[in-house]
């Protein structure tokens, strides 16, 4: 796609600090605050994974933590049930398998409980500075709408990216579709006279500039 590159300049423009939105210092960390992630927004999960890093420390500390209080303290984030299963069951296959540490590559991360490519990917890039797209809800949603994918399934939208963007833009390029999906080109109503790729956009119904 000949306008990627000035997407890419444009986006870099508007968003010259962006970043990934969860908080976290180490692998193990963003692992496990992508985990809570899902269905629940970056700001509950910095929220609750603020305490929840000061007291679980390890793989192992997850893998032998008293359920319920594990529970407990990812309520917040919904589905903690089943959040709080996959947590154990992923940091026991890092106790055994990977003595305790998060792995560095793709087929590795993919072989532990719970863990898909979306968040394989983020982990590669974030935690370990590995080019690699993460198609959570806001690159795929943006990568439709502004016409960068033609699929719905997010490994059909990763490989389609792939084949676009200078691999040594991956990791930013999300977090660019990340903040604009958050900021301007929101789902219901994107502020489409806001946008600074309004142009280079294929979205059929852009909204129009209030009271135009």
């Amino acid at each position: 796609m000949k306008e990627i590159g000035r997407i890419i300049t444009l986006l870099e423009k508007e968003y010259p600090e962006t970043r990934l939105a969860l908080e976290f210092k180490t692998p193990l960390e963003l692992l496990i605050a992508l985990i809570l992630a899902a269905q629940c927004t970056d700001e509950r999960v910095n929220q609750v994974t603020r305490k929840l890093f000061k007291k679980y420390r390890s793989a192992k500390d997850y893998a032998e933590a008293d359920i319920a209080a594990l529970e407990e303290e990812i309520r917040s984030t919904g589905f903690f049930r089943n959040k709080a299963k996959s947590i154990k069951a992923c940091t026991r296959d890092l106790a055994e398998k990977y003595k305790g540490k998060v792995p560095n590559k793709l087929e590795d991360l993919l072989s532990l409980h719970g863990v898909g490519r979306k968040t394989a990917n983020i982990v590669l890039g974030n935690a370990f500075g590995i080019p690699a797209i993460g198609v959570d809800t806001h690159v795929g949603r943006l990568a439709q709408r502004i016409g960068l994918a033609s699929h719905t399934d997010p490994d059909k939208i990763e490989v389609e990216l792939t084949a676009i963007v200078p691999k040594d833009k991956w990791i930013k390029f999300c977090h660019f579709l990340q903040d604009h999906g958050r900021k301007v080109c929101i789902a219901r109503k994107p502020l489409c006279y806001q946008c600074v790729i309004n142009k280079y956009c294929n979205y059929p119904n852009k909204t129009p500039r209030p009271n135009e």
